[in-house]
């Protein structure tokens, strides 16, 4: 939806029906930050042009600085052109499904813009992932080409993956030769007898590419047509409102606008000077759009590492002076608890966003107090939206406690959860509903769950909450038994279907349970079957290659009575968690 069709719901739509529109504008236009405008143009191109474009104005910038061995953006531009063309020889083409399964890295920016301007889909994947799920999204989303580290873990997954699933072909990039001097030294040397060489069957045959084989030509991939409302950019699989599992189609328009109405928000970026840290993973996301997306546009520096380390976040605040920083609510945790934070300078940083998971005041209040820098903000989003939907801003009024107004662009409404329907006055609590450009084109190959939570051009977000007299988002309750650990997803049901593949289990419910450093943690509560025995280390220990480690629950509880039921007979997650005196954010 283009933002004049958003704006053009408020003159359309009786005015008994909209009580958050107020003398010709949403309430929160009324008060929103100096110099931002809500209406401000929202311009729709093929996502891959972010990096062309970026490469034209800020072509001997860095683009990315990985464990100290920088990328210019010309650089990075040049290099998808070459994976754009190598998988095109491949046989990518409009509409082609290539997987990413990859820990932060340089290949993960140059293979996801390469993948586009192949005319391809880009579909993200947890390198965590148990072998169950990969095959479980690598068949639902039709993936035919996956692209992964040259690392024996990983490399061994996509293997069985080959046998396992529908997957035709893997390429590998070398790790080592991300890294610069002497770490990709050490890195071939804990690297040897990984595979790759002349003599691995697996590329002799053709089911693995090396990423140098891939990218062997002159860089001019064949144009592709793109249509930027219809193509789907990216695949991004997330529970929805029903903790299941489903491919959220992002266009390039939704991924576009979405960067837009950010870099509109943020409204003091400084193009070409800004820099920024990414230890989020950007097959999440909110990474994907925040720290690749956002910076390429304004030609910010990334300093990406392969995952949060608390010491290499004090070495970039103290060696590069970053001025933005995205992360979850734990990693601001872990720093505002850390005793060496007072040794660093923090007062850098412009604008720290946090999401993902609640952000308690507590850990707001002592981040701030601690680092001596008051730019921690909270906003919201899904995976559904792009994701970002609302932020407190980086100048104006921040609410802790909310999660702030609606971007550029986005219209915001409290919706009744009795008809669905009723547009709520403000202070009223109901379902989070989210109209804008950034609102996914659907579920893939599953109509039905579409029309489940896009309803008369709203997003149903499956969240409650209410909406202040000055348009900030106040979030009060959870619709779904989605869990968040650390900003990730868990979604309760997969974890409850590997659970019930032990012999030994009858009954079983996972939920999560509010946990201080990590926002939330996984809890399962299982009945043995009859005259059978299972100890709650074991079935830990049965888990181990059926989930991720962070879906693996921390407490098992097992009891010899039947787990609360419904009236009807099903399993019920809230009388248990009512049991159990158990209240979740």
């Amino acid at each position: 939806m283009s933002l004049s069709n958003a704006a053009r719901i408020a003159e359309e739509t009786p005015a008994p029906a909209r009580p958050q529109f107020e003398d010709g504008k949403w309430v929160w236009e009324n008060h929103y930050p100096e110099n931002i405008s809500w209406r401000a143009p929202i311009e729709t191109k093929p996502l891959f042009s972010l990096l062309d474009d970026a490469a034209k104005k800020y072509a001997n910038n860095t683009l990315c600085d990985f464990l100290g061995k920088r990328w210019s953006y010309a650089q990075m531009a040049k290099m998808s052109d070459c994976v754009a063309e190598g998988l095109q020889r491949l046989g990518v083409t409009r509409g082609t499904k290539v997987g990413l399964f990859l820990p932060n890295t340089p290949y993960s920016i140059m293979f996801y813009f390469g993948i586009m301007k192949a005319g391809g889909t880009v579909v993200n994947y947890n390198p965590l992932y148990a072998d169950r799920e990969l095959a479980g999204q690598i068949n639902d989303s039709e993936t035919e080409i996956m692209v992964t580290l040259d690392q024996q873990g990983l490399c061994e997954k996509m293997d069985r993956m080959l046998s396992d699933s529908n997957l035709k072909k893997v390429i590998t990039c070398p790790y080592a030769a991300a890294l610069p001097f002497p770490k990709n030294i050490v890195a071939r040397f804990r690297n040897r007898g990984t595979g790759g060489g002349a003599q691995d069957s697996r590329y002799q045959d053709g089911r693995f590419i090396s990423f140098a084989d891939v990218v062997d030509n002159w860089g001019r991939p064949a144009p592709v047509s793109i249509d930027v409302r219809e193509d789907v950019a990216v695949l991004q699989y997330t529970g929805g409102t029903t903790g299941i599992p489903k491919g959220a189609m992002l266009t390039h328009e939704n991924l576009y606008a979405n960067m837009q109405q950010i870099v509109n928000w943020i409204g003091d970026l400084k193009a070409g000077k800004d820099s920024i840290i990414g230890v989020l993973p950007m097959f999440h996301v909110f990474a994907m759009t925040v720290v690749m997306n956002v910076s390429i546009h304004a030609g910010l520096k990334i300093i990406l590492f392969p995952k949060f380390d608390l010491d290499e976040v004090f070495k970039a605040v103290d060696k590069h002076r970053p001025t933005l920083f995205p992360a979850v609510p734990a990693v601001f945790g872990a720093i505002a608890n850390a005793p060496e934070t007072e040794n660093h300078d923090f007062t850098c940083l412009r604008y720290c966003i946090t999401g993902g998971a609640p952000m308690p005041m507590d850990v707001l209040r002592l981040f701030e107090q601690r680092t001596g820098s008051p730019a921690l903000a909270e906003g919201y989003g899904l995976t559904e939206s792009s994701p970002g939907a609302t932020f407190n801003p980086s100048q104006g009024v921040k609410k802790p406690g909310s999660v702030g107004q609606p971007v550029p662009g986005t219209i915001v409404e409290i919706v009744s959860r009795e008809d669905g329907e009723t547009v709520l006055p403000l202070g009223e609590k109901g379902e989070v509903c989210i109209t804008g450009p950034q609102v996914m084109k659907g579920y893939y190959n599953k109509p039905e769950a579409t029309q489940e939570v896009i309803r008369s051009g709203r997003l149903h977000t499956g969240d409650v909450g209410y909406l202040d007299e000055q348009g900030y988002l106040h979030l009060v309750d959870r619709i779904k038994d989605l869990i968040i650990v650390r900003g990730y997803n868990v979604y309760p049901r997969m974890v409850e279907e590997a659970i019930y593949l032990h012999p030994a289990v009858e009954e079983c419910i996972v939920a999560g349970v509010p946990d201080d450093e990590r926002g939330e943690t996984v809890w399962a509560w299982v009945k043995p079957a009859a005259g059978k025995n299972v100890s709650a280390d074991a079935l830990k220990e049965f888990l181990i290659d059926k989930v991720s480690p962070i879906e693996v629950p921390r407490k098992i509880i097992l009891r010899d009575t039947p787990l609360p039921k419904t009236a009807v007979g099903k399993l019920s997650r809230k009388d248990l968690l009512e049991q159990e005196g158990i209240t979740r954010a």
